[in-house]
């Protein structure tokens, strides 16, 4: 596999700032999420204050979560969201949360951020995953009806080949020698996005730290294999030009509200929302209103009884302690919010609170 390159994604690109009493730098996993009477022009509306808001209160950066046919999503399209969002902000740094690599070309992904690297000098990560972020159906849809057997399994070829093209650097003789991505090293650009590996399993985690690259794990929907991943991450990294120690991320579901009871309210819409999603049934997220009605079978209520207890949610004083407790047991080095709720305003909302919570303030940027 091709290496990472000398110098790309310089650690202070990829090491956030502390920010407030923060235990580590926080930041923004964004799923442009619907709920049932809005539509995804507004959702989309909401992720841009969110930037806004993360911005000026010190979060450290935005990403934006690759999923596909799901209606209460609206993310199908990172590096198009992205690009909106840089138009909208000027120092946090926005990525992808991550780009699925089996679903696309590895020379269509180096372009796509090589582009928003031009837009947004030095704001852009580069998470990749090697999940569909989707049904099998869809995935094959994605993939012009094939290519399901290259999958997963054929991540590591697929990502080598992504690295060259970023790089620019594929050796003499190769069939892809003279095919460049634009834009990119061939007119110039003195740097690229870092490259991080996204997972939920320990297959990202092993090859994440033989790499020497930063990793995020999805902690919000599979938070019974967090430590595990971490600490096969941490024994297997080696040292590399991007870090010299490991850089753990976690993506943690979480939701501030003024009172424990409007955050219940909140995140039990999100987990009616994945019940149905698991079963076949996928939809707008509901309305409070109509998540409190739900008549839950014995085991829909195991489920959601499960969903919540991985979610961090409560007054503000509640969710850091919560947040805070994560940290100590994980030993994670960043946490990335995820708000999953109804209401936009209220996502919004629980942004600021989490900020108020620490003290949070970015230097130099005014108020959202």
């Amino acid at each position: 596999m091709a290496d990472t390159g000398d110098g790309v994604g310089a650690p202070d690109a990829i090491r956030g700032t502390v920010r407030g009493s923060a235990p580590v730098p926080l930041s923004v996993l964004d799923l442009v999420t619907v709920g049932a009477g809005s539509t995804a022009h507004a959702s989309l509306r909401t992720s841009v204050d969110i930037a806004r808001l993360a911005e000026a209160r010190g979060y450290h950066r935005h990403w934006i979560a690759e999923h596909h046919s799901m209606p209460g999503v609206a993310s199908s399209s990172p590096a198009v969201i992205l690009a909106h969002l840089a138009a909208h902000t000027s120092r946090i740094r926005l990525g992808s949360g991550g780009v699925m690599l089996p679903n696309h070309a590895p020379l269509a992904i180096a372009e796509q951020f090589g582009t928003l690297e031009a837009l947004a000098p030095g704001r852009i990560d580069l998470g990749l995953g090697r999940a569909p972020g989707t049904d099998g159906r869809t995935a094959m849809a994605l993939r012009g009806g094939g290519r399901l057997d290259e999958g997963a399994e054929d991540f590591p070829r697929q990502l080598a080949e992504l690295t060259r093209f970023l790089d620019d650097d594929f050796p003499d003789g190769h069939p892809y020698a003279r095919v460049h991505a634009v834009p990119g090293p061939v007119q110039g650009s003195p740097a690229r996005p870092p490259v991080w590996l996204l997972g939920s399993s320990g297959f990202s985690a092993s090859l994440a730290g033989q790499l020497g690259l930063p990793f995020a794990y999805a902690h919000h929907f599979s938070a019974a294999g967090t430590l595990p991943a971490l600490d096969l991450y941490r024994q297997s990294f080696r040292p590399s030009a991007v870090l010299a120690e490991p850089y753990a991320l976690i993506g943690v579901s979480a939701l501030a509200a003024d009172t424990a009871e409007a955050a219940h309210a909140q995140v039990l819409t999100g987990a009616l929302a994945m019940l149905r999603l698991r079963s076949g049934r996928p939809g707008l997220v509901p309305t409070p209103r109509d998540a409190a009605a739900y008549s839950f079978s014995a085991l829909e209520r195991e489920f959601v009884d499960s969903w919540l207890a991985t979610i961090v949610y409560g007054t503000p004083d509640e969710v850091r302690e919560g947040l805070d407790g994560l940290v100590k047991r994980t030993g994670a080095d960043e946490l990335m919010l995820t708000t999953t709720g109804h209401s936009g305003a209220a996502r919004v909302r629980s942004y600021g609170l989490v900020a108020d919570a620490y003290g949070m303030r970015a230097e130099g940027v005014e108020p959202a």
